[in-house]
């Protein structure tokens, strides 16, 4: 087997109207369908395939999970933006101006990363790639690097 892409990622929600808005709205993904499925369910494309991204209604009392290194599980899931610190400029001001608290801002040396939670309390990431072949050729730069971003 060989893995070829990350296909989706699915959340499950509390309020659905407020993530389809953080999503669709916010960080402009493409509503493709919403269908129900043991609760109301909602599916988003950024136009790379039929979806990446999949809302599920929780119950009304499902607990949060804790978003800290004492849970296993899922820590933050990054979104590519582009290629500039102009499109990452824009798009930090975009989330200041809906009340998203920027948490970090790194400077990943093959990318730069903005650091922020969804209204769940998700762990996300947008990112733009600095120099895209600058890390092919040298494999060594990709992971543990992460100095501060200033924009």
């Amino acid at each position: 087997m060989q893995v070829r892409e990350l296909g989706h990622i699915v959340l499950s929600v509390k309020d659905m109207e407020r993530s389809v808005h953080f999503y669709r709205d916010l960080l402009g993904f493409k509503e493709v369908s919403r269908f129900e499925l043991g609760g109301q369910a909602v599916m988003f494309s950024a136009g790379r395939t039929h979806h990446e991204l999949l809302l599920l209604e929780a119950d009304e009392d499902a607990p949060v999970i804790p978003h800290d290194r004492t849970w296993v599980g899922l820590n933050h899931f990054a979104l590519k933006i582009g290629t500039t610190d102009d499109e990452l400029r824009a798009a930090v001001a975009e989330l200041k101006d809906a009340g998203v608290t920027i948490e970090e801002m790194t400077d990943h040396w093959m990318t730069h990363s903005v650091y922020f939670r969804d209204p769940d309390g998700n762990h996300v990431e947008i990112y733009i790639d600095v120099q895209p072949e600058l890390w092919r050729q040298q494999p060594a730069m990709v992971g543990g690097h992460g100095d501060p971003l200033s924009l």
